[in-house]
């Protein structure tokens, strides 16, 4: 009896054994009982061998911080791009082209002579009022020919009886003193004294003589001057270089340049506000002449009538101008400083009176940007200031004083050819 009780709690307690081995088993849910209910298992990465808890954000930058260091971020503070250098330019500069302007025609009483207008050859056109003949004025025009005509006694006209063991000769001085163009102190031809000399040989035929002047040629020199990021420079004839040659004669053209560099920064407008020439650097001293005036006006074409005025834009931050060359007169220095205020805002800002770029073309003001509206007071005055108001455009603006000299202005000399 007592072994079989014994038999019977043994066989229990292997039943009870074989139930509680079973049990996690059966209470832990399989993979395909996970997905059913939505339970995200955790996982084995097949890297590290680390379990990784999709769902726990820190098993997930466990995992990334066992595959490997992040790579360092190094950041630096831009720099402003260095300016290119300028490759070697092939110029040679033009030498004064001599042209022949006046005749002189001696006769057995009278002396006749013969002076082309455009007398420098530079196509300038001279007044006929500043040329004489010892003080005699014009006596006739060939308006086809663009001639002025002089004929005179040779006893007449203030001239010089010289006589010689051969010869009786009579000179006479031809004279051309140019006034000031539209009162400013600056002309585009220079003065010229020419002696005509009419000699009689007392036992021949009449001859005639013209002198040469002496000539003084003019050398020149120009430096372009860049500061920060505004630049005005001398260019070439195409435009794409600056000029490595400083030689100017009257009736060239100057081709100028003012800019403003972009670097880093937002497109930009830039815009020539006003220019001055002077004879010294001193912007204030006498004499000087202000070329561009109101705030973007080029009022040198309407004042003196020259061929002065912007080109078309191409680049926003670039403005280019053509000034024709004069020089001022009775100086006895022969160069002149040239000094623009430069001003600069941003590209997509509209233009307006205070802030605009005009040339007087075809008797009436255009705009180089296509608004010729803005240049309706550059025959007044384009200030807002003056009416206690503020220029339209908005937005930050910068502004310079750049200057390039000293320029010096050569004389084109022309031939004096003997009559007949």
């Amino acid at each position: 009896m007592d072994f079989k009780q014994t038999g019977l709690g043994v066989l229990l307690l292997v039943l009870l054994s074989s139930c509680n081995a079973q049990l996690p088993k059966w209470k832990r849910p399989s993979p395909h009982q996970a997905q059913q209910a939505g339970v995200r298992l955790p996982v084995q990465d097949p890297v590290s061998g680390v379990l990784v808890n999709p769902e726990d954000p820190l098993s997930v930058q466990l995992k990334q911080v066992v595959q490997g260091q992040l790579k360092k971020l190094i950041w630096h503070f831009p720099q402003a791009p260095e300016k290119p250098q300028q490759p070697v330019v092939h110029f040679e500069p033009r030498q004064p082209v001599s042209t022949v302007s006046v005749a002189a025609d001696c006769g057995q009483s009278s002396v006749y002579v013969e002076v082309k207008k455009d007398l420098f050859g530079t196509g300038e056109l001279i007044d006929p009022s500043a040329l004489s003949l010892g003080g005699c004025a014009a006596t006739g025009e060939d308006s086809a020919a663009q001639v002025l005509i002089f004929e005179a006694e040779l006893q007449l006209c203030n001239s010089v009886l010289r006589t010689t063991a051969h010869e009786l000769v009579y000179s006479f001085i031809l004279h051309y003193a140019p006034e000031r163009l539209g009162g400013k102190p600056i002309t585009r031809t220079s003065g010229a004294t020419v002696g005509i000399e009419c000699h009689y040989p007392r036992l021949h035929n009449v001859s005639s003589n013209a002198l040469l002047p002496a000539w003084i040629p003019y050398a020149s020199t120009v430096t372009a001057e860049e500061r920060l990021v505004f630049s005005l420079r001398l260019m070439t004839d195409d435009w794409q270089y600056e000029r490595p040659s400083n030689q100017y004669f009257l009736g060239d053209l100057i081709n100028i340049e003012a800019s403003v560099m972009q670097y880093n920064h937002v497109p930009l407008r830039i815009f020539v506000d006003s220019c001055v020439a002077t004879a010294t650097p001193d912007t204030n001293a006498a004499p000087r002449y202000s070329f561009i005036d109101n705030y973007g006006c080029l009022v040198d074409a309407k004042l003196t009538g020259s061929t002065s005025h912007f080109l078309p834009r191409v680049h926003a931050n670039k403005l280019q101008f053509q000034l024709e060359a004069f020089v001022f007169q009775q100086q006895s220095n022969d160069w002149m400083y040239l000094t623009c205020f430069l001003k600069a805002t941003l590209a997509s800002a509209p233009t307006d009176a205070m802030y605009k770029a005009c040339s007087f073309t075809a008797n009436r003001w255009t705009s180089v940007d296509l608004n010729d509206q803005v240049c309706g007071c550059c025959d007044t005055s384009c200030s807002f200031r003056a009416e206690g108001l503020a220029s339209p455009v908005a937005g930050p603006r910068w502004e310079g004083n750049l200057s390039v000299g000293p320029v010096r202005i050569g004389e084109k000399s022309p031939v004096w050819r003997r009559g007949g």
